[in-house]
């Protein structure tokens, strides 16, 4: 019985933040950041023909090749970095030294320039993400998640007596499981919960291994799975125990969410499309005016998300198989871009990296599209719902990027600069 009650608790709590938001990254993102969104995609299929042979995928993540930053001081000599740093960080935030800390280690670990640009939009974000806080506290999510708990309960008609017996059994911080779910304030906390939860209730480590539902966290909301493919391509500077408690420590979170931000190369000429591919993925702004272009030269409606594929998994690229609305509507134009169905599929294979804008599918579309005479954009603010039971209104990735910029045009001035 005792088993049967403990499984049952599993079973329950583990929807509790499945819909919370991070990539990106996005990665993470690594959604860096991941943050969950609401994506519109429709699976369709192909009579393409016979691939030719794929190019090989660059690496997973790329050397900093940050946007050039002009009319703007940009410094490699550390002291210069330091002063530039101290001029422009808040007064007053919590901790201000460890922030200090973590931000610069950030920049020269990851081989960031130090610029107020730079600077700065780190800052915006982590300011819009927590107000500097180091564990942010999210509201109600005590509510929220006992909220989940009721609806997992009633989807796996599990009787409500069973639940509660089981969350009376104690944990290994001493209070039960109930208790420890009342006393929720912040993400870190339920990663903890989650994580006791796996080792220590029967089949926990068996039926959810690699399924924690808190997939972010920390001050910049970093995905835990961005962390995890990062770490195999650049080396993390500091000594650390479990990845993804680490995410959840400032470092960490500064860290990964500078990386995020910042190294990888996009020539965008605003800061705010970085900020909306924190928020839906890296290169999501670019993607998305490529299907808005592709929607211009087909004349369907297609969903301006930023993801131009079907994935089972984003963060590891990992295709889903099926063919999108946006390979299908470039499908129909194959013949007007002297393409194949598969010589389009090749390129779009490369949507997550930055040689996507170099081949010949993303060239032939815009030059298409431009025949008009009327210009085609080559970055747009993806158009996504952002989805999570902390939230009382609808919010989207343009209302994240649109709060971010105001932040990081204020830091700006603050220090001096002109945005």
């Amino acid at each position: 019985m005792q088993r049967l009650l403990t499984a049952c608790a599993v079973l329950a709590l583990a929807g509790c933040a499945s819909n919370a938001v991070p990539p990106v990254s996005q990665p993470a993102a690594p959604s860096a950041n991941p943050a969950s969104a609401a994506q519109v995609l429709n699976a369709q299929t192909s009579n393409a023909p016979p691939a030719p042979t794929p190019q090989p995928a660059p690496a997973p993540v790329p050397k900093p090749a940050p946007v050039p930053v002009p009319e703007q001081p940009s410094y490699t000599n550390q002291q210069q970095g330091k002063a530039l740093l101290e001029k422009l960080l808040p007064r007053g935030i919590p901790d201000r030294q460890g922030w200090y800390n973590d931000i610069f280690n950030a920049f020269t670990a990851l081989k960031i320039p130090y610029t107020p640009q730079f600077y700065c939009a780190v800052m915006a974000v982590a300011e819009q993400e927590s107000n500097f806080s180091p564990d942010p506290v999210v509201p109600n999510l005590s509510k929220i998640v006992w909220g989940q708990i009721e609806e997992r309960r009633q989807k796996y008609f599990i009787p409500s007596v069973v639940v509660d017996a089981a969350m009376l059994k104690k944990s290994p911080d001493g209070r039960t499981y109930k208790e420890r779910v009342d006393a929720l304030r912040t993400k870190r906390q339920m990663n903890a919960l989650y994580e006791d939860m796996i080792r220590e209730l029967p089949f926990g480590q068996t039926i959810f291994e690699h399924k924690n539902p808190i997939r972010d966290g920390g001050p910049m909301q970093v995905s835990v799975a961005f962390a995890e493919t990062h770490i195999r391509a650049w080396p993390y500077p500091y000594s650390y125990g479990n990845l993804r408690d680490e995410v959840f420590t400032r470092r960490g979170s500064v860290y990964f969410g500078t990386a995020i931000l910042l190294q990888y190369a996009v020539n965008y000429p605003e800061m705010v499309y970085r900020f909306a591919d924190y928020n839906a993925g890296r290169y999501a702004s670019r993607n998305a005016a490529f299907q808005q272009a592709v929607a211009r030269l087909s004349g369907q409606k297609l969903a301006l998300d930023g993801d131009i594929m079907l994935y089972n998994n984003k963060m590891n690229r990992e295709l889903s198989g099926e063919v999108s609305a946006t390979q299908r509507a470039l499908f129909g134009q194959a013949s007007r871009l002297h393409l194949s169905g598969d010589e389009i599929t090749r390129d779009l294979k490369q949507e997550k990296y930055s040689g996507f804008s170099q081949t010949e599918t993303y060239k032939r579309v815009f030059a298409l599209a431009e025949q008009s005479g009327k210009a085609a954009p080559r970055q747009i603010i993806p158009q996504i719902v952002l989805v999570s039971p902390k939230f009382t209104h609808q919010l989207t990735t343009e209302w994240f990027a649109r709060r971010v910029d105001g932040r990081y045009q204020k830091c700006l001035e603050r220090g001096g600069f002109h945005p």
